[in-house]
């Protein structure tokens, strides 16, 4: 039989294909999520086992070994228990309020190209340029501060936004939740392990798709059409804040030709959002192979992608939309029974990495 040591290896050498439907692999996931102090003391009492070993990590192998002797049986009491510590957990949250408070945040702007890494970023923009201490503290007041609160309340926003999303899903009697985290695992769908990622359409993903279907540059189409319209502009400024200050003008004309503009745009987009919802796994494909490196994974994944058809750039306040996001959440996993295994594989390369990677994924698409 498959052991402790051989699952374990498996989970931390990022091998996870086949936990997906083993039942000792699944058993080696459930147990790890409830090895926490209070949660395994817990388990232990209700279901009346005692172990000799006294830290996290011996009675984790000692409890795994154990619960093998009947892995059926042992599978239906973590359900039941991770259950029931999943309902506890959601009695905590009240969910109403912090609606409320996420929706006030009114502008999501990180304040810099962080890659990943906040430390990083200061530490090449700023530390490492400037030699003089006045000039570096100039810099707060103006930049550092703006990117340190850009970061906090955009990190603040996703973290509770995605428990919320959690929530939601771990609400399905088709999903058991992990109450304790485990690398790469959320929950169980139908036994089937799965990484949440909520996400948006990528701008990248759009800009490839434009150029293969011989769209012209977004930003060089909207300049020439400020210029056929004659609506100035700061030639100077961001690439991000020109864009914004055209649209934001021909908006405000609304006169057929900036109309026509406009629409053209949004046309192109759903266009290039139909094809993906028409195949996810386009999309899957290109999300696991345009990961950052320091975040890869290669672990089984269900995206969550947000799209406001209005403006793309403003899909993250979807985040906190329940009304919509819960309807097509639940309506998604009340279907997922008829989803084959198969249908359901994607296969990918990544840059860096020798060997070919197979996970299980599918997108959940929430438009607005």
């Amino acid at each position: 039989m498959k052991d402790f040591k051989y699952w374990k290896k498996l989970h931390e050498s990022e091998k996870l294909e086949e936990f997906n439907q083993d039942k000792t692999g699944l058993l080696w996931l459930k147990t790890k999520s409830i090895v926490r102090k209070e949660l395994i003391a817990d388990f232990l009492t209700i279901n009346k086992i005692k172990l000799k070993g006294t830290t996290l990590e011996n009675q984790f192998v000692e409890l795994f070994e154990l619960l093998c002797e009947d892995i059926t049986i042992s599978n239906q009491k973590l359900d039941e228990f991770i259950k029931a510590e999943n309902n506890k957990q959601i009695e905590l949250l009240d969910t109403k309020q912090l609606v409320s408070e996420l929706y006030k945040l009114k502008h999501f702007d990180w304040g810099g190209d962080y890659q990943n890494s906040l430390d990083k970023y200061l530490v090449s923009r700023y530390v490492k340029i400037h030699k003089s201490f006045d000039i570096l503290i100039s810099k707060f007041e103006a930049e550092i501060n703006v990117a340190v609160q850009g970061y906090v309340l955009n990190s603040w926003y996703n973290h509770w936004s995605s428990i919320l999303i959690e929530h939601i899903f771990k609400s399905h009697e088709a999903v058991l939740p992990t109450v304790g985290q485990i690398k790469g695992v959320d929950f169980f769908v139908n036994d089937i392990p799965f990484d949440l990622k909520v996400t948006y359409l990528p701008a990248e993903y759009i800009k490839t798709k434009r150029k293969e279907k011989d769209y012209p540059v977004e930003l060089t189409y909207l300049k020439k059409k400020a210029e056929e319209a004659k609506i100035s502009f700061d030639k100077k400024a961001k690439p991000a804040d020109i864009s914004y200050e055209i649209i934001e003008k021909m908006k405000d004309r609304n006169d057929s030709f900036c109309i026509d503009v406009l629409t053209t745009l949004k046309n192109e987009k759903l266009q290039i959002l139909k094809e993906v919802q028409d195949n996810p796994k386009i999309l899957a494909t290109w999300l696991y192979e345009n990961q950052g490196t320091m975040r890869f994974g290669s672990e089984n994944r269900l995206f969550l992608v947000l799209v406001d058809t209005d403006d793309i750039g403003n899909s993250w306040k979807l985040k906190r939309n329940l009304d919509l996001l819960r309807p097509t959440i639940l309506s998604y996993l009340d279907n997922f029974k008829n989803k084959k295994i198969e249908d359901l594989k994607v296969n990918f390369e990544f840059k860096g990495k020798p060997q070919p990677f197979t996970a299980l994924t599918d997108i959940i698409f929430v438009v607005k």
